[in-house]
């Protein structure tokens, strides 16, 4: 049997009703359970470069241009970004940290976000190959053996730094990681001839960080 048409009718738009107020009528209007936060909403290097960013605007409140002097020419805002909180964002893309930083503490007039990954690696088994050749000339073929796969980290067009993967792992060899540190930063000039690099980054065979200190 056929319902009513009036019943038909006030059934059709109770259904209506429903369907325009789903977030009520499914699920008492609870909230998407997979929603994104903006903190964590859009690519990894954006993330980066705003805690950049907010870092370099903090410096300048509280240092004005002698701080933009000191962390963008001076290397600052480069040194910053290994000690830099929170440490797994500035890791997704420590240039974009940087880049931020730079422009933060400049006053932020030029905020300038990249539109891409900025941090490159690059192998650089050349320069490993020079600084063995040197080594060995200078007694230091102990600390050199230790040294394993060098790496080029650009975080710019002009910063970089220069990462060493030490077969040294055990806390034992803390000595070992000190002193092929420093005969890597005695032989080296401060300077390849394409940018700044400002720190030797020593790391375990799995790219943990054992080690820094300063270049140039």
């Amino acid at each position: 049997m056929r319902a009513p048409a009036r019943a038909r009718s006030a059934g059709l738009i109770a259904a209506a009703a429903c369907l325009g107020l789903i977030t009520s009528c499914g699920d008492g209007g609870a909230r998407p359970e997979h929603s994104v936060s903006h903190a964590t909403a859009g690519p990894a290097y954006t993330a980066a470069y705003e805690a950049g960013w907010r870092e370099g605007r903090r410096i300048f409140e509280d240092d004005g241009k002698g701080g933009a002097v000191r962390e963008v020419v001076w290397g600052g805002c480069v040194r910053r970004s290994l000690t830099a909180r929170p440490r797994d964002v500035v890791d997704m893309d420590r240039g974009a940290w940087v880049l931020g930083c730079k422009q933060g503490v400049g006053g932020g007039a030029a905020r300038l976000p990249p539109t891409g990954p900025v941090t490159r690696r690059a192998p650089d088994p050349d320069l490993l190959r020079r600084f063995r050749s040197w080594a060995a000339a200078q007694g230091e073929q102990q600390s050199a053996r230790h040294a394993g796969r060098l790496v080029l980290v650009r975080l710019g067009t002009r910063d970089y730094d220069v990462e060493l993967a030490c077969t040294c792992t055990a806390r034992s060899a803390k000595a070992e990681v000190r002193r092929l540190a420093d005969a890597f930063a005695t032989w080296w000039d401060g300077d390849d001839g394409d940018g700044t690099a400002w720190n030797l980054i020593v790391t375990d065979p799995t790219g943990q960080r054992l080690f820094t200190r300063a270049l140039g």
